[in-house]
């Protein structure tokens, strides 16, 4: 089925511990990460070294920043748009973006797809399980439990590459490298973002890191569709 380009909405988030130190965790919540994790610790790790990833899970980690875009033709341009939700109140982020989100579903009369790479096992329920931890109520293209895989309104460039190879991981840096896709460079990447939020204090540059890599996604889904247009930046 042909995709209309301008009913996707292109997402990427950012994720980080919901502590700085493991020391600031509740007691119950490290008793739970601890049982998560016995069976992957290695043997030079230590319990404060295997914390710094906990942002990878949403029942340990939180959302500082969920950058969405979309492209869209004017005067026959095509214009890619973007829009961050950030900062240090995960309720407060995922609300505005929640509220901003029914705008878009009801500008395009729901008929519209979420795109992110690796976004079917990582972006959509993570975002799901933040929103219903922080008591949100998930739009309706979240919530997809019940409902069958062809009725599933999501994209992800990851699986596209997969072609059926399940076994199969390509990060996005890889495949915008292999593909020559030219994004802004950045002094930062995905393993830095907890240092640059709790040590450097600098939600700001993680904001930036997450639009591009959200531009990112964007150009290498034409790229795998084998759609060749133009685009204008105008966040």
């Amino acid at each position: 089925m042909k995709t209309n380009i301008e009913n996707i909405l292109f997402i990427d988030i950012e994720t980080v511990p919901q502590y700085k130190c493991f020391s600031d965790v509740p007691k119950n919540i490290q008793d739970l990460w601890i049982k998560k994790m016995s069976n992957n610790i290695k043997a030079d790790e230590d319990i404060e070294q295997i914390y710094q990833r906990a942002g990878i899970w949403a029942e340990f980690g939180k959302i500082i920043c969920i950058s969405a875009g979309f492209i869209h033709n004017k005067n026959d341009k095509n214009i890619f748009r973007v829009k961050s939700f950030y900062g240090d109140d995960e309720k407060k982020l995922l609300s505005e973006f929640n509220e901003s989100f029914g705008r878009f579903l009801e500008k395009h009369k729901y008929n519209i797809m979420l795109c992110a790479h690796n976004g079917k096992e990582f972006d959509f329920p993570y975002i799901a399980r933040r929103m219903l931890i922080n008591k949100i109520k998930l739009p309706k293209i979240l919530d997809v439990g019940g409902k069958k895989p062809w009725e599933v309104p999501f994209l992800d460039t990851m699986e596209l590459w997969r072609f059926g190879d399940y076994k199969n991981y390509t990060s996005l840096n890889l495949m915008a490298t292999i593909f020559d896709i030219q994004s802004p460079k950045d002094d930062i990447d995905g393993s830095m973002v907890a240092d640059a939020y709790y040590n450097q204090n600098d939600i700001e540059r993680i904001a930036r890191y997450c639009e591009k890599d959200t531009l990112t996604v964007a150009l290498l889904y034409l790229r795998l569709k084998g759609i060749e247009i133009e685009l204008e930046i105008n966040n």
